[in-house]
């Protein structure tokens, strides 16, 4: 069995929108522009309550690293990332949806 590919564009695309809602920007487009966005939803989502935020911060220095990193190195810090985020993300986001009130 073959693991699936996980690229810095598949982590853009599953999770820019949501971030970008709490970070109050358009959705990143790039790695460095996601990682600047996770930084500043982090805090974000620590003001309103919301557990998580701290592998969001964690998420977002794997990030970092894999913008620095090649080739298996690169792709063990995106699936790190990835880790982190699968299972917070959404949930976080609509849990700040609600407390903001939208």
């Amino acid at each position: 069995m073959t693991a699936t590919v996980l690229t810095a564009e598949t982590l853009i695309h599953r999770y820019a929108d949501d971030i970008a809602y709490v970070a109050q920007q358009p959705p990143a487009t790039d790695l460095a522009a996601l990682i600047s966005q996770l930084d500043t939803a982090a805090p974000r989502y620590e003001a309103a309550g919301i557990n998580g935020h701290e592998d969001l911060e964690t998420a977002s220095s794997y990030l970092d690293e894999a913008l620095r990193a090649t080739g298996a190195d690169r792709d063990v810090f995106l699936r790190r990332a990835h880790d982190l985020l699968r299972p917070l993300v959404w949930d976080m986001t609509q849990e700040y949806r609600t407390d903001v009130g939208d």
